[in-house]
């Protein structure tokens, strides 16, 4: 009986931790170390809640030791958005940058059946992503009555038919979404939305660390 118990309460507790673990970047985590009470949390500057998000600030200028040359620099904003879970569920695939370059020779060969989206408004897309990547922003998945041709348009593009009034996903492409980085929920809602209209989740893949991973890893990054 103890030992249900045991399983009883670990199991609730874990449904707890998983509905709450976003929240922990802001409440933080108390625990001990050595003997020693720590607060770990994740740290901010008051000057950086007035940085305004916009790709130039994001994605410009180098900060470094000295003694690193500047073709080695890179730098990044440290507190910006809500930090994103691991994995999104639902069966989709977290997926990093080896998978993403794997898929890049994938889509050379087969562009009718893979596609690397970039969920991010296109003032964004404008100024920097990934190669080959297409741009379909979050907010424009679900059906729009006031825009029903973006909704077509985007089905197209994903290979998706309309039968009727059903979505045939049949000959739908498998998809690498992504946004700016772990930090950005854009490409989360994007896969959400993409989900509720009945698109495989086997069939969909997340970079969660977005182009702030793929710059600050050196790989090529462009100006569409």
């Amino acid at each position: 009986m103890m030992r249900l118990l045991i399983l009883f309460s670990l199991l609730i507790f874990s449904l707890h931790a998983k509905e709450n673990i976003q929240s922990l970047q802001f409440s933080g985590v108390s625990s001990t170390y050595k003997e020693k009470k720590i607060f770990i949390e994740r740290l901010s500057h008051p000057k950086c809640l007035d940085v305004g998000i916009t790709p130039e600030h994001i994605f410009g200028g180098n900060l470094a030791s000295k003694d690193v040359p500047k073709e080695c620099q890179k730098s990044f904003v440290t507190t910006l958005g809500i930090v994103q879970p691991i994995s999104l569920g639902k069966g989709v695939r977290t997926v990093g940058e080896l998978e993403v370059l794997n898929f890049l020779k994938l889509l050379a060969i087969a562009p009718q059946k893979y596609a690397i989206i970039d969920s991010r408004k296109p003032s964004w897309y404008k100024e920097i992503t990934i190669p080959h990547s297409i741009n379909i922003p979050y907010t424009d998945i679900a059906y729009d009555e006031h825009f029903p041709e973006d909704f077509t348009k985007n089905l197209l593009l994903l290979n998706v038919t309309v039968r009727g009034e059903q979505l045939d996903f049949s000959k739908a492409k498998e998809l690498i979404l992504f946004c700016n980085g772990s930090w950005c929920a854009q490409s989360a809602r994007a896969i959400d939305e993409l989900i509720k209209l009945g698109y495989p989740p086997e069939k969909l893949f997340w970079y969660r660390g977005g182009l702030q991973d793929w710059i600050g890893l050196g790989f090529t990054a462009i100006k569409p």
